[in-house]
């Protein structure tokens, strides 16, 4: 695992989606194609910004999958994650080969099979992902499932992780956040050549520390990355701050 320690979010978002920016142009230039994997959520606002910002890469040759989106959640919902890429990377990119959204208000099981078939046929390039504040990986909570070779699987969300949705101003009340999503799997998701994972902000710091101290563990889902061949991850003084030995 690669650890980069920047100063601020900012920074962190900045140099995370050139990196990522770099990889996918990397892919395109190797292959004549590109796919990826796009997370959400507010640890991915300067990621995705960055990226956009590169005017280098076609477009036309990237083909991308969702990571993860709650069950039941309309579209017209601002804690969706449909909305929120439609609204923040689709619209503000030229169109691109493919895009593979997860539909969670139908059948969550048929959802899961046919994106599922989707990705079986896409190896990945790059995934963007973070970290949650119980350590999940994507909607993966723990104890998360290491072991399901399904590419996207119906997940149950626990309390911290619908607590983290409530209090980053997506819901107003817990009663309002889902409790059930649909997830790309761990296994799916160590599948990618590369990950870039951006993990800004305090509140981030205890499950950055338990995820790169503690043994690989089901317990602190996001630590499966340390078993990543190559994985960046992206950390700001403010995430950083608790590990025992900074990189």
């Amino acid at each position: 695992m690669n650890i980069h320690i920047s100063k601020n979010p900012t920074e962190l978002g900045r140099i995370s989606g050139q990196k990522a920016a770099a990889l996918i142009r990397s892919a395109i230039a190797e292959k004549g194609f590109a796919n990826v994997i796009l997370a959400t959520g507010a640890s991915q606002f300067g990621t995705l910004q960055a990226l956009i910002a590169d005017k280098n890469i076609d477009w036309s040759k990237v083909t991308m999958f969702h990571l993860d989106e709650y069950i039941g959640l309309p579209l017209s919902h601002p804690a969706s994650f449909r909305k929120y890429l439609k609204e923040r990377f689709l619209e503000q990119v030229p169109p691109l080969k493919a895009s593979y959204l997860i539909d969670g208000e139908g059948n969550p099981e048929e959802e899961c099979v046919r994106l599922g078939a989707l990705i079986r046929q896409f190896p990945i390039d790059v995934a963007l992902v973070g970290i949650g504040e119980n350590g999940h990986l994507a909607f993966n909570d723990p104890p998360a499932d290491f072991d399901t070779k399904n590419p996207y699987i119906v997940v149950n969300l626990d309390e911290p992780c619908r607590r983290q949705q409530m209090n980053e101003g997506w819901f107003a009340t817990m009663d309002e956040v889902p409790k059930q999503a649909i997830s790309m799997s761990v296994k799916q998701i160590m599948k990618t050549a590369h990950i870039i994972c951006s993990v800004p902000d305090l509140r981030k710091a205890q499950a950055v520390k338990d995820c790169l101290e503690h043994e690989v563990s089901n317990l602190y889902p996001a630590s499966i990355l340390q078993r990543h061949p190559d994985c960046h991850l992206y950390l700001d003084a403010l995430s950083a701050s608790l590990l025992t030995e900074r990189p």
